[in-house]
């Protein structure tokens, strides 16, 4: 039940992730109202770890009524009897809504448009995003104002913190009776990082006086080679290569490039180009497959996965992401796991079957495997190793892992081409059919382990384009595919 507004008590919510200033921002809220004469009284309810953990920060502000009685004040929020919610993140928007917190005809709700995504959206098999759009249509149903804009961009517009563009944002909304100098003031006052919280006070004060707006989606420009074989390959992908396919061609070859050479990219568009043969106009097929198959081609291994973690480029990036100053140490701890599989995978293909497929060898070196380590990657131990690792792709054509996945990689494009002549929607299906294979360990196996159902399916009762789309989606739908094993059972 929504109760009525008092204008002399009013009520705040602020939903904020781990380490994103929600208390911060509590703090400014109560010392702007208490300079103004009202009561003020803020508690947090810590949530679980989730996304860096997710709290509830619970302002509460009285106006004295002159018979010197101190009001009787809440712990946290209740349902029905917030004035003002402000929330870090769409899906932090989204919980305050499912609470109860934002109502109709009373709360004026300020929510950033940007998503932080959780572990079981990223784990999922296929496209585990929460639905934004809903959340979005369900914030303007449920408020009496709903303010959304996206506090991450700001936050880097103006250098600041989120929390500064969140109360900025609450000024700007004219939800609490409170001058727009008192706001600035208790920033001030605060002593801390003034200039660039100032910055970030005014973009979200901007921001709140114009109509709600989504984050702007990333562009990934087409690359441009910039060296003699990156653009002997680009002119070929030109030459060869039907114009839909292009762009698709280009990222798989400068991605490839990245992961091996120039000549594991050459064997990208031999591969390409025998599809694209078989294709016709509007060159769908050409299009997924010039993606699909860079994707498959670029598996990760381990190899992989130590040059990503000890680029400079990301760890210039996450500097950026925990704004890190200059004269500031920076530590970045992994959690890895690699399985024995994966480190004998990692080995030339003789070593790593010989391990493997002893069960004396793979018990006595198994149990060095069987838990995960806290890796610190900024650390000169573990970066000299990781870099070392990383050093052996030259080695990786040799090992177990790149001869199996080059064998399944034709076998899956001698399916793909065999279909066309008969039928390119089929074709164009089984090349989608590669988003079930990704990442590595227990994903990469369960999603191989589908993937190999739907072609063992397919040949032994060739199935419609609709049919191996059906299949691929309920694999994709969840993480033991519990549908699709029964859409195959029956």
């Amino acid at each position: 039940m929504t109760t009525t507004p008092n204008q002399n008590r009013l009520t705040i919510a602020i939903l904020a992730l781990g380490g994103q200033g929600g208390g911060v921002l509590a703090d400014w809220i109560q010392e702007v109202a208490r300079g103004q004469g009202w009561i003020a009284q803020g508690t947090s309810v810590p949530g679980v770890a989730q996304r860096t953990g997710s709290t509830v920060y619970y302002v509460e502000l009285a106006k004295p009524d002159g018979s010197g009685r101190l009001p009787v004040m809440a712990q946290m929020p209740m349902p029905g009897d917030v004035d003002v919610v402000v929330a870090s993140e769409l899906m932090e928007t989204g919980r305050a809504l499912l609470r109860g917190f934002s109502t109709a005809r009373r709360t004026t709700l300020i929510g950033s448009t940007h998503r932080i995504y959780a572990i079981g959206e990223k784990q999922a098999m296929g496209d585990g995003r929460g639905n934004g759009e809903k959340i979005i249509e369900a914030a303007h149903q449920r408020s009496r104002r709903f303010v959304g804009f996206d506090m991450e961009a700001a936050t880097e517009r103006s250098g600041s913190v989120i929390s500064a563009v969140m109360f900025g944002a609450l000024a700007g909304s004219g939800a609490l009776p409170f001058p727009t100098e008192t706001f600035r003031g208790a920033i001030e006052h605060s002593g801390i990082a003034v200039k660039s919280n100032l910055k970030g006070f005014q973009e979200g004060f901007d921001q709140a006086q114009a109509p709600v707006a989504m984050p702007v989606e990333e562009v990934h420009e087409v690359p441009v080679p910039t060296t003699v074989r990156g653009r002997e390959l680009a002119a070929r992908i030109t030459a060869a290569l039907p114009g839909p396919a292009h762009v698709n061609a280009l990222h798989g070859v400068a991605k490839l490039m990245d992961y091996q050479d120039g000549d594991y990219a050459a064997l990208y568009l031999d591969r390409l180009e025998t599809v694209a043969a078989l294709d016709a106009a509007p060159f769908e097929m050409t299009a997924e497959a010039a993606r699909h198959l860079a994707l498959w081609m670029g598996y990760e291994d381990t190899i992989r996965v130590a040059d990503l973690k000890t680029r400079g480029s990301r760890i210039a990036r996450v500097r950026g992401e925990v704004k890190a100053q200059d004269d500031q140490i920076l530590s970045i701890t992994e959690f890895m796991h690699p399985r024995l599989q994966e480190v004998c995978e990692t080995l030339p293909a003789g070593i790593g079957r010989k391990i493997l497929g002893s069960k004396r060898m793979t018990d006595l070196l198994g149990r060095f495997f069987t838990e995960g380590r806290h890796v610190e990657t900024t650390g000169l131990r573990w970066f000299l190793a990781l870099r070392t690792l990383a050093k052996m792709r030259g080695m990786r054509p040799r090992s177990l892992r790149y001869i199996e996945e080059q064998e399944r990689i034709e076998g899956w494009l001698e399916l793909v081409r065999s279909e066309a002549p008969r039928d390119l929607g089929v074709s164009l299906e089984l090349v989608k059919c590669q988003r079930l294979i990704k990442g590595y360990g227990d994903t990469f196996e369960r999603g191989l382990a589908n993937y190999e159902r739907i072609v063992a399916e397919h040949r032994r009762a060739p199935r419609s384009a609709a049919e191996v789309a059906r299949l691929r989606d309920l694999a994709l739908a969840d993480e033991k595919s519990a549908a699709f094993v029964e859409a195959l059972a029956g």
